[in-house]
């Protein structure tokens, strides 16, 4: 039996320097407050940069492609799912659907795990 708890939530900040601070690291859990925030940061600065020059958001674009695969990887194992759903993202317009209910997903965590042992105390172990 393993210990586990679930990603921790975030603020805006948090969660940005999370995320580019785990720049390609897709194993481990990202909460949803965690991939929800830097989606929203994303978002806000791809509009703000091809505003200011088209040339901009597709730099940026391609600097926020491994940390979105990342976040993104990380977000659906918290979810209690496989990476292979990302592949929604090749369906134009439903595959975002699909993906943006599963992202959004409350923490799942394995049967066999305890959760919330106090410190100092031995989990409990099943008998077989």
């Amino acid at each position: 039996m393993t210990t586990m708890t679930p990603a921790p939530e975030m603020s805006f900040g948090q969660a940005i320097q999370t995320v580019f601070r785990k720049y390609a690291e897709f194993s481990g859990r990202a909460s949803r407050s965690e991939f929800w925030w830097f989606t929203l940061f994303s978002f806000l600065v791809s509009s703000g940069t091809s505003a200011i020059f088209g040339g901009l958001g597709v730099a940026w674009f391609f600097a926020v492609i491994v940390p979105s695969l990342a976040v993104g990887v990380r977000r659906l194992r918290d979810a209690g799912l496989s990476w292979a759903w990302l592949f929604f993202l090749l369906l134009p317009f439903v595959g975002l659907i699909v993906l943006a209910v599963l992202f959004a997903q409350p923490a799942k965590l394995p049967h066999n795990v305890v959760t919330d042992v106090p410190p100092g105390r031995v989990p409990p172990t099943t008998s077989v």
